[in-house]
């Protein structure tokens, strides 16, 4: 079975393409899984095919690279308007990263928007690999009739609902034609030093031949050709999907090309798991790709027992012979293979770098809708986040609440709905509250006193304490200068645990950070004293102190790097001071063609109205990965606003 995946901006039209695609040669057996992925498998040219349309928008685009791991080849399905090439760069860039072989299918050319030259220009930016037209439109006005081939110098005008009739090129045409071959062939001339040869002495060479070349490019990878058409009147179709069968490489490539990027000999590889979802009653199920033959229910793969094995498209058991090299099955009650992952014998290898999804932005906290479920949801989330690595699960500081991380709101909306219709959980979200932390401005000095007396031996302490701030990122610090013994030094342990405990919760109400505690006398009593009585003077003492020494908020400031498309980058330095940010400059990203790494410092608080801005100022295109950098002071009405919401929270 050979396999490719469609994939590309939503509203290209790629899951018609992937439809008509399949239905060239008669019926077709479909699937989808819960995360949009739809699996079709077909018969074209003798030969066995899987189709995986993959979701489009740019929350799902993890699902697509995870789709490119199990791919021969894929299809990229864009928009024929230049001013929508920038929604393509998010999958131009992933396509490039895996190495996948391409072909580009301008789709829609049935609306006139622009002309071809720019429409390919626009893409051009955003890809490291030229892309090269193939073929030429026929235009009657402003309407595209037919297309004519470039390497064949054949001319097809499209019929409604039939497959197109060959024609004359027409004289309108022909001008136009030879300047697209000839720039097509002198690409070509750059990667073959025949054709080159063949060139320099005007020689014409045989369309077979060229054929011959172009197949070997798009096999090593070296160009990304272009077809146009418009799949929902079946335009171009045929076209495009012969170009697959006789130009895309088969699945020994594949087994080539992940050994090579992943940690794992190519004669140890024998499968590869692209994508799992849970259904209910039923458990897990792994989408497999056997790169071999062999593999069969009970066989070792991924250093575990094969579950039972399932036709992936109509979730039947598969019969007892095993399935050949290429072919895609489910496994179910195969817990242990996760999901991508390169599958061996006896081991598993990680997929390679370019399928981690983009960094989670959005984060909320989830409350089930019973509390019976508290615990149901925390294993029930563990287990979703093996399956969608876009999915990033923690609990809150302080509350312990669950803590999700997602590519967006679509993303959350669907996580919700598995959550409920699988696993019969109902929860509700809120966005979580920024970590602050409090610290002090000046120092000051507190003498305590711990005595309490109940009948035998009673409890005393007395403590001479001094707290003062610490410089930034400096954290707690305890000394301590007692001479003459004081107190005695088996209690000075307990003295600053009571410290560490007092800076649990300040006098604001949060957690105190950057302060220096010392111990500067104190007394003791030979019967009384023990540690439990100078814990508690110390801890007691220091809260006094802490009221004291003028309590100010802080608040978190996060590091975050935007990745973007170039053109988008003057846009984000008025989005980055609406919220208080600091621009910290933007850079080139090498590692992708077309666009920018922008670095900034915005407050955490600022950090769920910059994702939303961010999204609306990019298409939903641009992205962010965080740290924390540090906390600094917050002041005026939005710090009382913070203290007094954090107060009637706790109360609450």
């Amino acid at each position: 079975m050979r396999c490719f995946t469609v994939l590309g901006p939503s509203q290209t039209g790629k899951t018609t393409l992937a439809e008509k695609l399949a239905g060239l040669e008669g019926a077709s057996r479909k699937a989808v899984s819960p995360y949009g992925l739809n699996l079709t498998e077909f018969e074209f040219g003798g030969e066995p095919w899987c189709a995986l349309d993959a979701p489009g928008g740019t929350e799902a685009l993890g699902h697509a690279q995870h789709a490119l791991i199990a791919s021969d080849a894929c299809v990229l399905c864009v928009s024929p308007a230049p001013e929508e090439a920038v929604l393509a760069a998010p999958y131009l860039k992933v396509i490039e990263a895996s190495g996948t072989p391409c072909i580009l299918f301008i789709n829609r050319m049935d609306e006139p928007r622009a002309r071809l030259r720019d429409v390919i220009a626009a893409l051009q930016d955003y890809s490291g690999h030229m892309l090269l037209l193939r073929q030429v439109p026929i235009r009657e006005g402003d309407k595209i009739v037919g297309t004519c081939d470039l390497i064949s110098e054949r001319a097809w005008r499209y019929r409604e609902g039939q497959t197109s009739a060959l024609i004359e090129i027409p004289d309108t045409v022909m001008e136009r034609e030879k300047e697209a071959r000839t720039e097509l062939l002198e690409h070509f001339s750059e990667f073959d030093d025949w054709l080159l040869e063949e060139l320099i002495e005007d020689r014409a060479p045989a369309s077979d031949t060229i054929y011959a070349i172009s197949t070997r490019l798009l096999k090593e990878n070296r160009i990304i050709p272009v077809l146009v058409g418009s799949a929902s009147h079946a335009n171009g179709i045929m076209r495009l999907m012969k170009a697959l069968r006789h130009e895309a490489p088969a699945v020994d490539a594949l087994r080539n090309r992940l050994a090579a990027a992943g940690s794992i000999a190519e004669t140890a590889l024998s499968a590869v798991s692209f994508h799992a979802y849970h259904r209910a009653n039923v458990g897990k199920t792994v989408l497999v790709r056997a790169l071999t033959s062999g593999i069969k229910q009970g066989a070792t793969l991924g250093g575990g027992s094969v579950g039972s094995l399932q036709d992936p498209a109509t979730g039947k058991p598969l019969p007892n012979a095993t399935p050949e090299a290429g072919a895609i099955i489910a496994a179910v009650k195969s817990e242990h293979l996760p999901v991508p992952a390169l599958l061996a014998g006896n081991s598993t290898a990680e997929a390679p770098d370019w399928t981690v999804p983009p960094t989670p932005m959005l984060e909320r906290i989830l409350v089930p809708d019973s509390e019976r479920d508290e615990t149901k949801l925390s294993g029930t989330l563990a287990k979703l986040a093996e399956t969608d690595r876009g999915l990033a699960v923690m609990q809150e500081e302080g509350t312990g609440a669950q803590l999700v991380c997602v590519q967006g709101p679509m993303h959350l909306r669907d996580l919700c709905k598995t959550l409920a219709d699988v696993f019969h959980v109902g929860v509700t979200d809120k966005p979580p509250s920024p970590t602050y932390r409090e610290t002090v401005l000046k120092p000051s000095d507190v003498h305590y006193r711990h005595r309490k007396q109940t009948g035998g031996a009673g409890q005393f302490a007395d403590v001479k304490l001094s707290v003062h701030p610490n410089e930034r990122g400096t954290g707690f610090s305890f000394a301590e200068t007692v001479k003459g013994g004081a107190v005695p030094r088996n209690f000075i342990p307990a003295i600053e645990a009571g410290a560490r405990e007092a800076m649990e919760k300040g006098p604001l109400g949060f957690q105190v950070i950057d302060v220096g505690v010392t111990l500067t006398d104190g007394q003791h009593h030979s019967v009384d004293s023990n540690d439990f009585a100078f814990r508690a003077a110390a801890k007691m003492g220091v809260r006094q102190a802490l009221s004291q020494a003028s309590a100010v908020l802080m608040q978190p400031v996060i590091r975050i790097e935007i990745h973007i498309p170039s053109i988008y980058s003057g846009s984000l330095v008025p989005i980055v001071s609406t919220y208080k940010g600091q621009v910290l400059g933007f850079d080139r990203d090498e590692t992708a063609k077309g666009w920018d790494i922008f670095r900034a410092l915005v407050p955490g608080s600022a950090l769920d109205d910059l994702a939303r801005a961010l999204r609306a100022a990019t298409q939903g295109i641009g992205y962010f990965s965080k740290s924390f950098d540090h906390f600094e002071e917050l002041y005026g009405k939005e710090a009382d606003a913070v203290i007094h919401a954090h107060g009637a929270q706790q109360a609450g």
